[in-house]
């Protein structure tokens, strides 16, 4: 019986491990690198980019905001929140990718 069971499991490994799936080897760049890293770095950059104008925004649009009156806003300051909002969900989004 334990002969048997035996016999079963080394005849049964091979199968199972036929089903597992394969890891791939992971993408490199031609330089060696690995493509994910370099992505991530490009994210990042480009994060801190969009960061220091979001700031820069945010400075101006409170800038106007105390030098015009209580309930008006041009039409300038406006953009100038879309664009902030654009930037913020841009910035968002690249951070949840990976």
């Amino acid at each position: 019986m334990v002969r048997r069971l035996r016999l079963l499991v080394l005849l049964a490994l091979p199968l199972a491990r036929a089903q597992w799936p394969r890891e791939e080897p992971e993408p490199r760049l031609p330089s060696g690198k690995s493509m994910r890293e370099e992505l991530l770095k490009a994210d990042y950059e480009q994060s801190l980019r969009d960061a220091e104008r979001l700031v820069k925004l945010s400075e101006e649009f409170k800038a106007e905001l105390e030098k015009q009156g209580q309930h008006v806003l041009s039409v300038a300051t406006l953009r100038k929140l879309e664009e902030i909002e654009r930037l913020a969900r841009r910035i968002r989004s690249r951070l949840r990718r990976f």
